[in-house]
């Protein structure tokens, strides 16, 4: 008998996207207008140049981002193919869109530094959320692909070349201090975009060498009650046959399959690696 497996409906599937990118925008405007602008915080992208601009000419920065946005988006479409799809198109407008709507919202704080914190987690939510829909918000990450197409340097280096130019250009335009609060909240972006992707739990993953792998594998499978991989392998040195075992468990599993291992062989050689994202029997699923 085939086994059956159920899926999502493709067209629930789709509004669900939608519906990612449309929260994830909104929480992005939001963390811009209540903790990034009021404390003249130019974090990168977009919405930096908008801060910066605002600051120096008091334009909008709704209007900036959306004078920034779909010309930007257009050229992707033009030099870089029609990959970004209508989910990126409806960040690169909904976002400005709300940060027009919710312009007039008081700051919840003018501690640039608790700005610099809770603006950078914010971003990261939504971001987080909008890359989850499988999209994104379009501004300067498109211009970092359009750099990297058409001069050969990484995608990473082009977005921090951008990112690192417009907050060297708040440095002049606020003070050192205001460029030292957006790499904070940069740095918090980073790291909450992670969160929102991969969740916080951290696994481990052990690569163990040792002549007595009978022995460990089924000490692994009776305390520590995680399955194991054998694969084989060969000394660099000897040419022998060595079997490597990988097993991987949870972080608060690690010191239990470590007793394991030093009684079963405490010469064995082990690598323990994080792996921060574990899908499958035991563990997440999608």
């Amino acid at each position: 008998m085939k086994k059956k497996y159920t899926t999502m409906d493709p067209k629930l599937h789709v509004t669900l996207e939608y519906i990612y990118v449309l929260i994830g925008s909104a929480f992005v405007a939001l963390a811009f207008n209540l903790f990034l602008l009021p404390n003249q915080i130019a974090s990168g992208g977009v919405s930096g140049i908008s801060t910066i601009l605002y600051g120096v000419f008091q334009w909008k920065p709704s209007y900036v981002q959306w004078a920034f946005n779909i010309p930007l988006f257009i050229s992707g479409v033009i030099l870089l193919g029609r990959q970004f799809g209508a989910k990126t198109l409806v960040g690169t407008l909904f976002l400005p869109f709300v940060v027009y709507l919710s312009e007039d919202f008081p700051a919840v704080t003018l501690d640039p530094l608790l700005g610099a914190l809770f603006g950078g987690i914010g971003v990261g939510i939504g971001l987080g959320i909008v890359f989850r829909g499988k999209a994104s918000t379009g501004g300067t990450d498109l211009a970092a692909q359009i750099i990297h197409k058409y001069t050969g340097f990484s995608l990473g280096a082009c977005v921090f070349m951008i990112d690192g130019l417009i907050v060297a250009t708040s440095a002049f335009v606020f003070s050192f201090e205001q460029a030292l609060y957006a790499l904070i909240g940069m740095y918090l972006t980073g790291k909450t975009i992670d969160i929102v992707q991969l969740g916080f739990s951290y696994s481990k993953m052990a690569l163990i060498i040792s002549e007595k792998e009978d022995e460990m594998r089924k000490g692994i499978f009776e305390v520590v009650n995680r399955g194991v991989t054998q694969i084989s392998g060969k000394g660099g040195f000897t040419n022998d046959e060595r079997p490597i075992l990988m097993c991987v468990v949870n972080q608060n599993e690690v010191t239990k399959l470590k007793q394991v291992v030093k009684a079963v062989d405490p010469s064995a050689f082990v690598i323990v690696a994080s792996a921060t994202e574990v899908l499958g029997e035991g563990f997440k699923r999608e």
